[in-house]
C-alpha cells in the first residue's frame, strides 16, 4: 500500500486528488494539508511514502517546506512531488535542486497522475528527457545558478563524469547508450554507479548536480 499526503490550499484542488487518490486499491491518503508549514507537519507525523505538494501556499511555500523535510534524515524516503499551474514554473529548478521527485501540473490526467504516483513511490524520477530539456532550457541562464561542482565529483571515471553531463542534456538511458555506442545495460550501470558516487536520491538530482558541476552546455 503506497502512502500519500496531499498539500495544497486549494480545497477544490485537495477534493480531487482525495477522490482520485481513495479511488484506487493500492494507493491510502494520510493525510491534507492547507500550507507548507502543515504539510512539514503531516509528513513528520505520518510518514507518507509520496507527498503531492503545490508549489504556491501560504505561510511557508511548497520550496520551503520540501527543504524542511529533504533536510530531516528521519523523513528521508519520503518522495515529494511538487504541483504546478504551469509547465515552467520559475521554482521549478528550485524544487529540483531542493530535492523534488520531480514536478506535475496541476491539470494533468487522472491516469497519468496515478502513474505519477507509483512511479515515485517506487524510487524512479518524474523528470522525463524532454521535460527535462525544457526546464534546462529555460534555467541555465539564470544569474542565481551559480556553478558549484559536487564535492564528489572527482570521484566518477571519465566515462560516468561524460554520462552525468548526458543525462544533465536530459537524455535517456537508450539515447545515452547511443551517443556512447554502448549497450543500453552498460548505460545503466555506468548511470547507477555515478548516482551510487554522488550520493543522488534520483535522476532529477543527477540533472542539479550535472548542471551545478558545469556539465551541460
Amino acid at each position: 500500500m503506497i502512502s500519500v499526503a496531499l498539500a495544497d490550499d486549494q480545497g477544490l484542488v485537495r477534493m480531487g486528488l482525495r477522490v482520485l487518490i481513495e479511488s484506487e486499491d493500492d494507493l491510502q491518503l494520510c493525510g491534507e494539508a492547507e500550507n507548507g508549514r502543515e504539510a512539514v507537519e503531516l509528513a513528520r507525523r505520518t510518514r507518507p511514502d509520496v507527498i503531492l505538494m503545490d508549489i504556491r501556499m501560504p505561510v511557508m511555500d511548497g520550496i520551503g517546506a520540501l527543504k524542511e523535510i529533504t533536510a530531516d534524515p528521519k523523513l528521508a524516503d519520503i518522495r515529494v512531488i511538487m504541483l504546478t499551474t504551469f509547465e515552467l514554473d520559475e521554482y521549478v529548478f528550485e524544487a529540483l535542486q531542493a530535492g523534488a521527485a520531480g514536478f506535475l501540473i496541476k491539470d494533468t490526467e487522472p491516469a497519468d497522475m496515478l502513474r505519477a504516483i507509483r512511479l515515485v513511490a517506487a524510487g524512479e524520477s518524474l523528470l522525463s528527457p524532454s521535460v527535462t530539456r525544457r526546464v534546462i532550457a529555460t534555467f541555465t541562464d539564470r544569474p542565481s545558478l551559480t556553478h558549484r561542482p559536487h564535492p564528489h565529483l572527482n570521484d566518477l571515471t571519465d566515462r560516468e563524469r561524460e554520462v552525468l553531463g548526458l543525462i544533465g542534456e536530459g537524455l535517456s538511458n537508450e539515447e545515452i547508450a547511443a551517443r556512447l555506442v554502448v549497450s543500453p545495460a552498460t548505460a545503466r550501470t555506468h548511470v547507477s554507479r555515478a548516482m551510487i558516487k554522488l550520493g543522488a536520491r534520483d535522476r532529477a538530482q543527477m540533472v542539479v548536480f550535472a548542471y551545478q558541476s558545469g556539465l551541460v552546455r
